[in-house]
């Protein structure tokens, strides 16, 4: 059954994080990161899909330091402006941090080896996890602002998927073109391009919600955690 854990930072600070285990023994850890409309059903949604497939689950609450249980739909313009206020707040470095305790987290309940999936928002933080943890494997929907992160690249050591939606209206083209170039021949590092997709193409019930791409993606994600964690 869905459950909440607490999760400690080195300085002592804590957070909660949405759990989902699945059933017998988990083949790895998994860290989901969140949309910038927080821990909410369609991240939960998501977490016992994972669950399903034999992850143990954690989505930590990212904007914790700003406001406690961030739980926002799409659906509304106050929606869009809430979730874009707590974007501008939030500090990105000390969220890696945050995605580091509950990898911390996972590893010590013995769940053999820890991956993330992260989308829009989590997106990035997927890639800044695989330059700042010492996370084992990665997988980014739509990362937003990832040209900003090109310098560091040559830290990435670790097995990276990288699904980007071609038309992404937060993602200007040059930038995409700029961060496939960069990615182009690394080892590990894999990014596909999903033609005529728009921004979150992958989150059921959004405005650009295509189930063929989805599907793709998805399925494309599943073959990688399975062989860069469990097999």
């Amino acid at each position: 059954m869905p459950g909440t854990v607490t999760i400690t930072t080195p300085a002592g600070e804590t957070f909660s994080a949405y759990e989902v285990k699945p059933e017998g023994t988990p083949k790895a850890g998994l860290v989901l990161i969140q949309e910038i409309f927080g821990v909410n059903q369609v991240m939960r949604d998501l977490a016992a899909d994972f669950a399903a497939q034999g992850y143990h689950v954690l989505v930590p609450d990212l904007f914790w330091r700003q406001e406690p249980g961030v739980d926002i739909t799409d659906k509304s313009e106050a929606d869009w402006q809430k979730a874009f206020a707590l974007l501008n707040g939030f500090d990105q470095a000390k969220g890696v941090a945050d995605i580091q305790a509950t990898i911390t987290h996972l590893r010590g309940l013995g769940v053999g080896k820890v991956g993330a999936v992260g989308y829009c928002l989590g997106g990035r933080l997927a890639v800044m996890s695989v330059i700042g943890t010492d996370i084992d494997a990665s997988v980014s929907y739509y990362g937003i602002g990832l040209a900003a992160l090109v310098p560091e690249f040559d830290k990435i050591e670790v097995p990276l998927l990288a699904h980007i939606a071609e038309l992404d209206k937060f993602v200007p083209a040059a930038e995409r073109d700029e961060v496939l170039a960069a990615w182009a021949g690394r080892p590990g590092i894999t990014a596909h391009v999903y033609a005529g997709q728009d921004h979150a193409f992958a989150r059921v019930g959004g405005e650009h919600y295509s189930a063929d791409a989805a599907n793709l993606a998805n399925t494309r994600t599943a073959d990688f955690l399975h062989a860069a964690l469990a097999a």
